[in-house]
């Protein structure tokens, strides 16, 4: 079930996915000495940019006196990512249940991959989403988190100083990384060799 994108700040705190549509959030409590320097600087990146998108969420529309006040000019490029981190937040359940249901894995370039829609083995708990979730629906949804998560990856190449479009390899590698660490048992994984497994 959708909710309205009022609910988005609420989401985005709870932001379950890079990455589960987007788990990432949940890495700030991994240890920072387990953690490259690549995957901190990256990590810095999105997590700038989680908390940049709770204040744009989060900014009154008028001041104490009632009168308007305008939004705070963004570039094109960081309104681009905050508006990806939404479409993230937006559908984390939606993505957590296609994980679920062994519909999408995380592949390891960052991104979810998909396994078709099969609703025989669905728990009695997803029975009904699963029912009426449709296979355009399902592609819809698909595409707009791995749009969204392609614009989150190049954001954190454009506000490192020390990553370059070259880098992007590594950083696609990274977001795959904390992807895996932070799934739940049962979530499909792609290896970097290119092989799947099932998180134990």
């Amino acid at each position: 079930m959708k909710r309205p994108l009022a609910a988005v700040p609420c989401l985005a705190v709870l932001l379950a996915m890079i990455l589960s549509g987007c788990t990432l959030a949940e890495v700030k409590v991994n240890v920072a000495s387990e953690r490259t320097s690549l995957e901190n600087q990256i990590l810095g990146s999105y997590n700038s940019l989680s908390e940049e998108t709770l204040l744009v969420a989060s900014v009154r529309g008028v001041d104490p006196l009632g009168r308007i006040q305008p939004p705070p000019r963004k570039s094109r490029e960081q309104q681009d990512a905050v508006t990806a981190m939404q479409v993230l937040s937006f559908h984390a359940d939606d993505v957590d249940a296609f994980k679920r249901l062994g519909w999408v894995g995380e592949d390891n370039q960052g991104l979810l991959k998909a396994f078709g829609i099969s609703r025989d083995k669905a728990p009695d708990e997803l029975k009904d989403f699963a029912a009426r979730y449709g296979q355009q629906e399902f592609d819809s949804v698909l595409g707009d988190v791995n749009a969204a998560r392609e614009v989150v990856m190049r954001r954190a190449v454009e506000t490192n100083a020390s990553l370059t479009q070259a880098d992007m390899p590594k950083v696609r590698a990274v977001f795959a990384k904390l992807a895996a660490d932070t799934a739940r048992p049962g979530d499909r994984l792609q290896t970097p060799d290119g092989g799947w497994t099932v998180k134990r």
